[in-house]
């Protein structure tokens, strides 16, 4: 059996959390850079991961406070597949990843940290980018910031159907 070790994200376990649902609150508000908010559409938005597992890390969630797939409606479920292929095109193109894990982690029993607002996770993935330092130094090495890094995609988001050129 593998193990997928994440010793860094006990900084977002431990930290306290925030009232409220920040699948909610964030965009609500009109500072999508501060909050790190990639892309609106009508019935959903793309956010990168403010904890990370690798560069790029992104969600994708509804703005209506649903739990359960099931709970979503036709147009819902239509846009966040839409930005789901856009966000894999974007993230293979632009940062060459090799891979993506995407997924969803439904209740707290499936791993959800947020388990009542669902969201899908998209993660970058290179031949190569697992190492010691997670395992031995409860150390994730992220190559690049993440402000840096939205500013870098951003653009990208926001023009989706425009040919990319690998690492523009």
């Amino acid at each position: 059996m593998e193990y997928l070790w994440a010793p860094w994200r006990m900084e977002y376990i431990l930290a306290p959390k925030a009232e409220g649902c920040i699948f909610c609150s964030k965009p609500a508000e009109s500072k999508d850079r501060d909050h790190l908010i990639i892309r609106r559409g009508q019935q959903s938005f793309i956010i990168l991961n403010y904890y990370p597992y690798n560069n790029g890390h992104l969600m994708i969630v509804p703005y209506r406070h649903v739990s359960r797939l099931y709970e979503l409606t036709a147009a819902e479920q239509r846009e966040m597949m839409e930005f789901l292929a856009e966000s894999s095109k974007i993230l293979t193109d632009f940062l060459r990843s090799d891979g993506l894990n995407i997924g969803m982690n439904l209740g707290k029993t499936a791993g959800a940290g947020i388990d009542d607002h669902l969201h899908f996770h998209i993660v970058p993935r290179w031949n190569g980018d697992t190492n010691f330092m997670p395992i031995f130094g409860h150390t994730k090495v992220l190559p690049q910031g993440l402000f840096e890094l939205y500013d870098q995609l951003y653009p990208l988001f926001q023009s989706p159907g425009r040919q990319l050129v690998a690492g523009q």
